[in-house]
This record gives structure tokens, sequence and C-alpha cells, in this order.
């Protein structure tokens, strides 16, 4: 993190997120080279940025697509049907038809299958796509439970198993998701050998090899600071072993926030600073409506004392450093807070700090994904803040162009 920059872009921007190119491509390279039995793909959600994801795609991600819009932006910026997938649960019939030539629908629903049955009926072709399974287990192995996402097992395989159903539609993958953040590699092994064995169900069933097996993520990245990083080189041996078992059919995993997520700091300036019966706070530009994520971790933490984790709204109670970008030596205990007028508007309380005043500012990490894209910037019609990239040779981009 480049304190003299921060604070240099500070002054000119009150509020702002930073990304930067040199660890997007870091930790995309660092995917592809421990994991090469796997096509990796970017959660697009995570953080839609134009220059993010051009620098993503051009490390060799394909696109995780949860709307029509992130289908049309992917393939906007070079991506080919093959290398976008997208899936989520209510799709519109108008979603669907648009999103068909652009990228590899994964229906979610048997009912789904019926819509794109009908367009394909209409257009009088083939189309192949995946489908989204809620699988018979859980992702510690234990039992399979009730969820919004995809088809029970039980009820995707009997389907499937009715010739003609679909005439004009060809169920070519499978696609199951059931956590993300986690850092455990033997438990994502785990979760991934119970994967393709599923897939080998569906294969009995079907007749035929699967074109691809959508693993998912789980890809997760360390927050708290007692927390390590995932071993992806292990995970990769376990990957290329599974691979031998399904060895036509293309895995794919996607990244979510591995890559995004540490590339990325927010910083908001000072704007006041109080002190109320005998507590100092420091109000800064934004932080609820700039920064979601650190807000509701304070929230959570007033609720419970070990809360579990929601992602992607909240991992745990302690996932961000704060830096302030000051050259104090004297420093304070304070409580930072936004100008929203909410008592939820808090970012850290009582922590020590070196002294702040108005016009210093504040950074805070891992603000690379999930961040400005969660965040209610419309709350209380603010300025939202502004999105910049710094390139690898220095310069500072508008991430959003």
């Amino acid at each position: 993190m480049n304190k003299a920059l921060l604070r240099e872009l500070s002054q000119t921007y009150p509020s702002f997120y930073l990304y930067d190119e040199a660890t997007l491509a870091q930790r995309s390279d660092k995917l592809r080279r421990d994991l090469p039995a796997a096509e990796l793909l970017y959660s697009v959600k995570c953080n839609p940025a134009p220059a993010v994801l051009r620098t993503l795609f051009a490390h060799g991600l394909g696109s995780d697509a949860a709307s029509l819009g992130e289908v049309e932006c992917s393939a906007r910026l070079g991506l080919k049907p093959h290398q976008i997938y997208y899936s989520t649960p209510g799709k519109s019939q108008a979603d669907l038809a648009a999103a068909l030539p652009l990228s590899t629908l994964v229906a979610d629903s048997l009912g789904e299958l019926d819509r794109i049955q009908a367009i394909a009926a209409g257009l009088g072709k083939p189309v192949a796509v995946g489908l989204r399974v809620n699988p018979d287990y859980s992702f510690g192995g234990g039992k399979g439970s009730p969820s919004k996402f995809g088809v029970d097992e039980e009820q995707a395989l009997e389907a499937l198993a009715q010739k003609g159903r679909w005439p004009n539609v060809t169920v070519v993958g499978l696609h199951v998701h059931l956590r993300s953040q986690e850092l455990h590699a033997p438990t994502l092994a785990a979760y991934y050998e119970a994967l393709v064995a599923m897939a080998l169900r569906f294969q009995s069933v079907l007749g035929r090899e699967l074109e691809f097996l959508n693993l998912g993520s789980g890809l997760g990245i360390p927050y708290a600071p007692e927390d390590g990083e995932l071993d992806t080189a292990a995970l990769g041996a376990t990957l290329g072993a599974l691979k031998a078992k399904l060895p036509r059919t293309r895995l794919l995993l996607e990244t979510g926030r591995y890559a995004a997520g540490p590339s990325g700091v927010y910083v908001t300036q000072v704007m006041d600073k109080k002190v109320s019966q005998g507590k100092t706070f420091v109000i800064l530009n934004a932080t609820l409506n700039g920064f979601l994520r650190p807000s509701l971790a304070q929230l959570v933490k007033g609720y419970s004392a070990n809360p579990a984790p929601c992602e992607p709204l909240f991992t745990c109670t302690d996932p961000f450093r704060i830096l302030a970008l000051t050259d104090a030596g004297e420093t304070e205990t304070v409580t930072l807070v936004g100008s929203l007028c909410t008592a939820a508007d808090v970012v850290a309380k009582d922590v020590n700090l070196p002294r702040l005043e108005v016009g210093d500012a504040v950074a805070l990490t891992h603000a690379g994904s999930y961040a400005a894209t969660l965040s209610p910037v419309l709350f209380s019609s603010q300025v939202p803040p502004a999105q910049l990239f710094l390139t690898r040779e220095g310069q500072v981009l508008d991430a959003t162009l």
C-alpha cells in the first residue's frame, strides 16, 4: 500500500477505491499456475469495474456472470460464449433470449429448462446448456439442505432420465456452488471429490460424458489476523487427480474474490472530529454508504459474540486493517464514523490510531471485492466514491472506463 500516493489522491477525491493492477495479475497468475487442471472463471459480481475485468480476462480468466448485464459486459470486453457462464435464479424470458447467443446458459430450475426449450424451438435450433444442481450432500459432507439455488439432485436425475422432454435442449454440464470463503484446502478437496462422484452419477443416467463440470468457488482470502493463505498448490494436486476420472470434461472453477479482494483499498477523508462524554469521534466522508462491509461487521458484532459468516455481506468481526494516512507520531483512541444520519454508520470503535485531524484520511484493506457493488450509495443522496485503477506503470486511471 503506497501511503504517499493514497494521501495525495485523498486531496482530490474525498472518498475513493483504488484497485491495483499488479496485485490482480499476480494473484490470477498464481491460480493459473497452481490449478492447471481447471479453467478459471471470475465472479463478476465481486467487482465489475471494467479496468478490473480487462485485467483478469487478459490473464486468462473467464466470466461467472450473475445477470444479463454481466453477460453483456463480459462479451463487450471480448469473451466468447464458451468463456461466459450465466448462472443465477429467476432469469426472465428476455434475459434468457438475450444471453443465449452471448454465453453458456446454466439453468437454475426445471421450469427454466422449459423456457429455454421454448426459445430454442422458436429459433429452430438445438441449444447446449448447463444445469445447476443442489446436491444431496452438504459442503461439510453431511446431508444436503433446501436451497433457492439449483435443482435437487434426485429431481434432476429423474428429469434427465426422461428422453425427449426438451427436444431442442441438451444438458452438457453441471454447476454446484455451496460455500464461499474457505481457507482449508483439505475441506475444499473433499468437496471437489464429492462433486466428481456426483458428476459420474449424472453421466451414467445421461449415457454420455459431460462437457463441463463447474465446481463453484470457495477459494477464500485471509481477513482476520489469524487467517492464513489457502494452499492452492495442494488444491491443484487434488484437481489433477480428479481430472483423471473425467478426462474429457472441462473442470471449471470460480475464483470468487481471490484475485480481486486483496487488490483494492478504500480511502475516505476526515471531515470533522469531536469529543462526546469523553469519547473521541472521527467523522469520515463516507463509510457505510461508501464501503458497507466494515459497518456491517460492527453491526453484527453488537448482536453476537460469535456470529456465523453470511457471505458476501459478512465474513468475520475483524476483517479489515485500518491505516491512518498521517505522519503524526502521537496516537489516540477513536471511534471512526461516517456522515449518514444513522447510528449504524460506524467503521471501528475505540481503536488506537495515529492522531487524525480534519483533512487527513483513513484507508481500509480488502476493498477490491464486494465493496463498491454492495454499498448503498443512494442512501441520503450522497456523492458515490470514485473508483480508480493503478497500472503497473504507476498511472492512476478511472476504473469505470
